[in-house]
């Protein structure tokens, strides 16, 4: 499972956690593990059955209020009973609250971190979901070329040279939409995998004998896209005459990209086949089976009822004769 040090919350800042650290930074080299947080309100007052190991504990109003209302060695005892019980993550106090001296001591004894934001809770508890989801989930890079076509998100594989980034132009010209090409990290999230472009070579292109082009500059902003679910892989492969390729159909393949299955085709690549066309036709055909039609399968079930009421009209004939 993937984990992510403390320290990390206030390295983030393309979620605008705006965390200040307040105390425990020895804290800071423990570990979260889950997107979920936690507000200890019932935990203070004692019922600590389910406290969460290595969640964020966020003290907004009620817990600061709840504590307001304890006297000092009250508050103290209710604290270490708290982050005793658990291996706890770290502590954020919200709205930019008044932090009681008795929380501080206790982190600090604890070896908790305690950070503070002005966040209100609510808006706080979104951010940080949204931080922990983009950083605990599962990524990779492959070399392919990611593309929205009529809104399936198709990658293209293959071997360097066989013509994916020039197929992908061609979808281009046709009104598609690049999202990757040469690197594509993908990321898991909530089951499905998510494909983006490389920061650094974004939005470009590598033609061979053209070089790099920028298809955003060239095309427009309506001809590239920041990320896209893959729905499908495309897998290209030189055509080999000796090799059986799938003339129906009918039984589906997938690939595993960072633990999900994601439907595979493999398509071979000779002189005369307009592949632009194949990959538009392939994501028709994939939003047909998205809504429960699978042409190849259906095919395949009335070429089968054919045969057998064929046959069954032969031994009928025959019992007559």
């Amino acid at each position: 499972m993937k984990s992510i040090r403390i320290s990390q919350f206030l390295e983030d800042h393309g979620h605008d956690l705006l965390l200040t650290l307040i105390a425990g930074s020895q804290g800071l080299t423990r570990t979260v593990d889950s997107s979920r947080i936690q507000k200890p309100g019932l935990a203070l007052a004692g019922f600590t059955e389910h406290l969460h190991p290595r969640r964020v504990q966020v003290f907004g109003n009620t817990e600061i209020s709840y504590l307001a209302t304890l006297a000092e060695d009250a508050q103290r005892s209710s604290l270490a009973k708290l982050f005793s019980e658990e291996d706890l993550a770290c502590v954020v106090v919200t709205k930019a609250l008044d932090v009681p001296r008795a929380l501080v001591d206790a982190c600090e004894a604890a070896g908790l971190a305690l950070m503070k934001t002005p966040l209100l809770s609510s808006e706080f508890i979104q951010r940080v979901q949204n931080f922990l989801e983009d950083a605990l989930t599962e990524s990779s890079s492959l070399h392919g070329v990611l593309m929205d076509v009529f809104g399936v998100g198709i990658l293209l594989l293959g071997k360097s040279g066989i013509g994916k980034s020039e197929i992908a132009l061609d979808l281009v010209m046709r009104g598609q939409r690049l999202v990757a090409d040469d690197i594509v990290d993908v990321t898991r999230r909530k089951g499905a995998v998510y494909g983006a472009g490389n920061p650094v070579i974004k939005h470009h292109m590598e033609i061979r004998g053209l070089g790099i082009i920028n298809i955003k500059d060239l095309f427009g902003v309506s001809a590239v896209r920041e990320q896209k679910k893959i729905e499908l892989v495309i897998e290209l492969q030189e055509w080999d005459p000796h090799q059986e390729y799938d003339r129906l159909g009918v039984e589906d393949k997938h690939l595993q990209i960072v633990g999900v299955d994601i439907p595979l085709s493999v398509v071979p690549v000779r002189p005369g086949r307009n592949m632009a066309t194949i990959v538009e036709v392939a994501a028709r055909n994939q939003l047909l089976k998205l809504q429960g039609h699978h042409s190849a399968r259906e095919f395949a079930e009335r070429l089968n009822r054919a045969i057998a009421q064929g046959a069954m009209r032969r031994t009928l004939g025959e019992e007559v004769e």
